[in-house]
C-alpha cells in the first residue's frame, strides 16, 4: 500500500471495518485461552447514538481490543433492551398518527405493530456503534425480548415466587399518568419547579371558626381524610377532638394529632390525603383513616371527587382555586419552589397512587450483593461509589416489578374466577395447578395477568442470559459451554446513575442463579457535559451529533477526543476541540510515517548519534509502556492515552525522529531505519486500542514487510515491557533541556535556526558530555561544544540540572538585562523551594506519602538549592 499525502479517515474506516467483519476477527468461541468478556449495557431499541453511548462504548472497545492483542479470547456481547415504557410510548404515538387508539385494538394486534416498529428502528444504534469501531461479536447479538430470554424471565419469576421472594399486594407506587403504568423510584427524575402555595380555609364543624391549611395541590382536597396537628403545638390545642369540613364538598373529617407534622411549614397544620401522597398514606395507616382515590389512571378526576369529574388534574387545580376563591375559602396564594417527580420515560408529572402490584423482596438478595463489593470481589472504579452502593443496599426497598403495559414479558400468573391465582410458565401448566385449587375450573376461565414485568427484570439477568437462558428454570443446572467458559465476565462499563437498579441487581441475580458475581470490575463513567458544565441534552441543544463528529474528525479522532477528557467516575467536560486534537494526532502519526518512508537507505555503519538515539528511545518506550500498563491496571484510561500521546508526539516525533533524521537529501543507515520501523510497529500496537482504523491502515503500509490477509494489527501481540536504562534516560532529559535552552536563546535574540552557535559547559554533575557531544551539536546546531572549568564572562548563561552553560554571542550580553533575567529565575526558584519545603515540613505528608515520592521531593529541594547558589554567584560576578 502506498501512503497518500493526507489520511482519509472515512475510506480507511469503511474498508477495515468491513474487512474485520469478513475475516471474523470479532468472533469468539470457547477455546483453551484465557477468556476476557464484556457484556454491553444494552441500549434501548428506541435509542440513537448520543455522546454518553460514544464514551461508554469507546472505553469498552479499548479494553476489548487490548485484551484481544494480549492473546486473550476477547468476547464482547452486544444487544438491545426492549425498553417497555419508552417503546410502548413510541408505538402508541405511531398508532395515533394512523388514527388508532391502543384501547381499540387487541394485545396481539398492538404487539404486531410494536415488533414492526422494533424491526424497522430497533437496530439503528448498533449499526451506529459500528461507525465508532466497536468490535463486538455481532453473531452473538441479543435482544431482551428474544424468545429464549423471555422464557428466562418467566423462569426467574416462577423460581423467586416459589422461594417466597415475589408477592402481590396493594402499595403506594409512582404512577405515570401518561404511560399509565407504575415506575420505579429510580425512573423518577426530581426537578425543582415553580409552584403556588394555596392557603385554604377549612370550616370547623359546628362552629363559626376555621383552620387554614397550606397546600400545593388544591385539586386533591376532595380526597382528604383528616387534618393533622402536632400535639406539641399549643396554637392548635383548641382543635383536639374536633372535626372540620372539606371545602367545596362539605364532607366531615377528623382533626388528628401526630408529631410527624412540621410546625414551621406552611400554617403548621397538614391535610392528610392517604390515596395521593406516600407520607400521608403511612400516616393514614397509622391512624386507620379511609383511603379516597379521586384520580383515574390517566390523571383525570373520577366520581369519588364529586366535582370536576373527568377534568385533568392540572386543569382541576386551577378550577378548584377559582371555586375556592368564589366560596371565600381561599385565603391567599404564594409563589413557591419545590421538588416534583417526573417520569424519566414520558416526562409526565408522577402521581403517588395506591395500586395492586407485584413486588420482589430485596433485603435477602441485597446482603450477599453488598458483601461482594465490600470484600473487593467486585471492584467499583472509582471506589468513591462504594459508600453510595452501601447506603442503597442497606436501605433497600422491595422492588415493584409489574408494569401496566403490553410491550414486555407478560407476568406468568393466571387468575381463577374466585380471585385466587397460580404462577406457571404456560396456560397448560397453570391449568394443572389451578385444578388443584378448584377441581371445577374450566381452562377458558383461567386468565393471564395483563401486566408485564419491569424492563430491568430482564436486564438484571443479562450477563447470564446472553450465554445460557435455560439455567433460570433450574439454578442447580450445570450450564452450557458458553456460560461455563465466559461467566463470570471481566469488566462492566456503565453509568453511575444505574449503579443500583441495574448493576446491583445483576450482582443479586448472579449470586442467586450462579453463586458468584457476574463481573469482577465495574468502570463507572461520568456524565458527558458541555464546556459550561451543563449536562448534554436535546432540549438544551448542546449535544453534538456523534455521527457528524465522526464524519468531520474521523472515528479515531473522536475516540481520542472523548478519552482525553474522561477520568473514571468524573464528569467529562466535552469540547469539540478535543476531537480536533484527536484528528491532529492522527495526522501527526501519518506524517511521521511519510517522513520515514521518504528516507533513502545506505549501507553505512550506524553513527554514534543514531546509536544513542535508538538506545534512548528503546528505554523511553519501555518506561512509557510500564507507566501505561500501570494506568490500565488502575483503569485510568484517560491517563493511559495521554502517556501514549506524549510518547508518540513528543518523544518519537519531536525528538527521536529529529535525532536520527539524515541531512537534506542524504541517506540513513540501514540499521537505524530497521530499528525505526520496529519502533513504529510497537507504537502502532500501543495505539491500536485507541485508534483502530489509522493503525490498521498503517500496519499494512509497504514500509513494512508484506503481510498475509490474517496478519492484521487487531490480532497482533501487544508489546511487552523490557528494561530501561535509567541513567541514559536521565542524561537525555538533561540534553533535551540544553537543546531547548539554546533554541530559546535563538528565539529571544532573533537568531536564525540555521546559524551555528558555540556552547560551553561548566559541569558539576556526572553527565558524560563527551559521549553526547555529536548529539548536542547536531540537535542544537552548534559549531563548538566544549567543557570549561571557569565561567565565561559576557556570555549568555542557562542552567540544565546543576550544570551551567554559556553561549558566546558576537554581541556581548547586556549585564543589566542578564541581571534582570537571573533575578526573575531566582524569584521563581525561591517560590518553588518554598512549596517543596512546605511539603517536607508537613509531618502528615512525610509519614503517609510513598517513600519514592518523599525522596523525589528531597531531590527537587537539593537541585533548587544548587541552582540558586550558582545563580547568586553569577549575579555577584555581574554586579562587580
Amino acid at each position: 500500500m502506498s501512503i497518500s499525502k493526507t489520511y482519509n479517515p472515512a475510506e480507511a474506516e469503511n474498508k477495515w471495518y468491513q474487512y474485520w467483519m469478513e475475516k471474523k476477527f470479532f468472533k469468539s468461541v470457547p477455546d483453551e485461552r484465557e477468556p476476557y468478556t464484556i457484556v454491553i449495557p444494552p441500549p434501548n431499541v428506541t435509542g440513537v447514538l448520543h455522546m454518553g453511548h460514544m464514551l461508554n462504548n469507546t472505553i469498552q472497545d479499548v479494553l476489548i481490543r487490548r485484551a484481544r492483542m494480549q492473546n486473550k479470547n476477547a468476547c464482547w456481547v452486544p444487544g438491545t433492551d426492549h425498553a417497555s415504557i419508552a417503546t410502548e410510548a413510541k408505538v402508541v404515538a405511531l398508532l395515533k398518527e394512523k388514527g388508532i387508539e391502543k384501547k381499540d385494538i387487541t394485545r396481539a394486534e398492538f404487539l404486531k405493530y410494536a415488533y414492526d416498529w422494533k424491526n424497522k428502528y430497533g437496530g439503528i444504534i448498533l449499526e451506529q456503534l459500528k461507525k465508532l469501531g466497536a468490535s463486538c461479536d455481532w453473531d452473538r447479538t441479543r435482544f431482551t425480548m428474544d424468545e429464549e430470554l423471555s422464557e428466562a424471565v418467566a423462569d426467574t419469576f416462577i423460581h423467586l415466587h416459589k422461594k417466597g421472594l415475589i408477592y402481590r399486594g396493594i402499595r403506594m407506587v409512582n404512577w405515570d399518568p401518561k404511560g399509565k403504568t407504575a415506575v420505579s423510584d429510580e425512573e423518577v427524575i426530581r426537578k425543582e419547579v415553580n409552584q403556588k402555595l394555596y392557603y385554604i380555609n377549612y370550616k370547623i364543624s359546628g362552629e363559626d371558626g376555621f383552620i387554614t391549611i397550606a397546600t400545593t395541590r388544591p385539586e386533591t382536597i376532595m380526597a382528604d381524610s383528616a387534618i393533622c396537628i402536632n400535639p406539641n403545638d399549643e396554637r392548635f390545642s383548641y382543635l383536639k377532638g374536633k372535626k372540620v369540613l372539606v371545602p367545596l364538598i362539605n364532607r366531615e373529617i377528623p382533626v388528628i394529632e401526630d408529631d410527624y407534622v412540621d410546625m414551621e411549614f406552611g400554617t403548621g397544620c397538614l391535610k392528610v390525603t392517604p390515596a395521593h401522597d406516600l407520607n400521608d398514606y403511612e400516616l393514614g395507616q397509622k391512624h386507620q383513616l379511609p383511603v379516597i382515590d379521586i384520580l383515574n389512571d390517566d390523571g383525570t378526576l373520577n366520581a369519588e371527587a364529586q366535582i370536576l369529574i373527568g377534568e385533568d388534574r392540572f386543569a382541576a387545580r386551577k378550577k378548584v382555586a377559582v371555586m375556592l376563591e368564589e366560596a371565600e375559602q381561599l385565603q391567599k396564594v404564594e409563589e413557591y419552589k419545590s421538588q416534583v417527580g417526573f417520569s424519566e420515560r414520558t416526562d409526565a408529572v408522577i402521581e403517588p397512587k395506591l395500586s395492586m402490584q407485584w413486588f420482589c423482596k430485596m433485603k435477602e438478595m441485597a446482603e450477599p450483593a453488598l458483601k461482594y463489593v465490600l470484600d473487593g470481589e467486585v471492584k467499583l472504579i472509582p471506589d468513591k461509589f462504594i459508600n453510595t452502593y452501601r447506603h442503597w443496599m442497606e436501605n433497600v426497598k422491595d422492588w415493584n416489578i409489574s408494569r401496566q403495559l403490553w410491550w414486555g414479558q407478560q407476568i406468568p400468573a393466571w387468575y381463577l374466577p374466585n380471585g385466587k391465582y397460580v404462577v406457571a410458565k404456560t396456560h397448560d401448566e397453570a391449568f394443572a395447578l389451578a385444578k388443584e385449587l378448584d377441581a371445577s375450573i374450566v381452562k377458558e376461565h383461567l386468565v393471564q395477568d395483563e401486566d408485564v414485568v419491569d424492563t430491568w427484570f430482564s436486564s438484571w439477568l443479562w450477563p447470564i442470559s446472553v450465554f445460557d437462558p435455560t439455567v433460570f428454570a433450574d439454578p442447580s443446572k450445570e450450564g452450557n459451554e458458553d456460560l461455563n467458559y465466559y461467566y463470570p465476565t471481566n469488566d462492566l462499563v456503565t453509568a453511575p446513575e444505574i449503579l443500583f437498579f441495574w448493576v446491583a441487581r445483576m450482582i443479586m441475580a448472579g449470586h442467586e442463579f450462579r453463586g458468584e458475581a457476574p463481573f469482577k470490575n465495574v468502570y463507572l463513567t461520568g456524565i458527558v457535559r458541555d464546556k459550561l458544565g451543563r449536562k448534554m441534552s436535546k432540549s438544551l441543544g448542546n449535544s453534538p451529533d456523534p455521527l457528524g463528529l465522526i464524519e468531520k474528525y474521523g472515528a479515531d479522532g473522536v475516540r481520542v477526543g472523548m478519552l482525553l477528557c474522561s477520568p473514571a467516575g468524573n464528569d467529562l467536560m466535552f469540547d469539540e476541540s478535543y476531537c480536533e486534537q484527536g484528528r491532529n494526532f492522527a495526522n501527526k502519526i501519518w506524517n511521521a510515517f511519510r517522513l520515514v518512508k521518504g528516507w533513502e537507505v545506505s549501507e553505512e555503519v550506524q553513527s554514534p548519534v543514531n546509536a544513542i538515539a535508538v538506545n534512548w528511545f528503546e528505554s523511553r518506550f519501555n518506561e512509557a509502556l510500564a507507566e501505561i500498563e500501570n494506568h490500565f491496571s488502575q483503569y485510568r484510561l484517560s491517563e493511559a492515552l495521554m502517556a501514549v500521546y506524549k510518547l508518540v508526539w513528543d518523544d518519537f516525533c519531536s525528538w527521536f525522529l529529529e535525532m536520527v533524521k539524515p541531512p537534506y537529501q542524504q541517506p540513513i543507515d540501514k540499521q537505524t531505519l530497521s530499528q525505526t520501523k520496529v519502533f513504529l510497529e510497537r507504537i502502532l500496537k500501543l495505539l491500536h486500542p485507541f485508534m483502530p482504523f489509522l493503525t490498521e491502515e498503517l500496519w499494512h503500509d509497504e514500509l513494512f514487510e508484506s503481510r498475509s490477509e490474517m496478519d492484521c494489527i487487531i490480532v497482533a501481540r501487544y508489546p511487552n515491557s523490557g528494561d530501561s536504562n535509567t541513567e541514559l534516560l536521565k542524561d537525555i532529559q538533561t540534553i533535551k533541556q540544553i537543546i531547548s535552552e539554546v533554541r530559546n536563546i535563538r528565539n529571544t535574540k532573533q537568531l536564525s535556526p540555521k546559524e551555528p552557535l558555540p556552547l560551553a559547559v561548566k559541569a558539576s554533575s556526572a553527565v558524560a558530555y563527551e559521549t553526547y557531544t555529536d548529539l548536542i551539536t547536531k540537535m542544537a546546531n552548534l559549531n563548538e561544544f566544549v567543557l570549561v572549568s571557569d565561567k565565561i564572562a559576557g556570555a549568555g548563561t542557562f542552567m540544565a540540572g546543576i550544570d551551567e552553560f554559556f553561549v558566546k554571542l558576537e554581541d556581548s550580553v547586556d549585564p543589566e538585562a542578564e541581571k534582570e533575567r537571573i533575578g526573575k529565575e531566582l524569584e521563581y526558584l525561591a517560590g518553588f523551594l518554598k512549596s517543596v519545603d512546605a511539603k517536607l515540613s508537613n509531618e502528615r505528608f512525610v509519614q503517609n506519602a510513598k517513600p519514592d515520592i518523599v525522596e523525589n521531593e528531597k531531590r527537587k529541594k537539593a537541585d533548587a538549592e544548587a541552582k540558586i547558589a550558582i545563580l547568586r554567584e553569577n549575579l555577584s560576578v555581574l554586579s562587580r
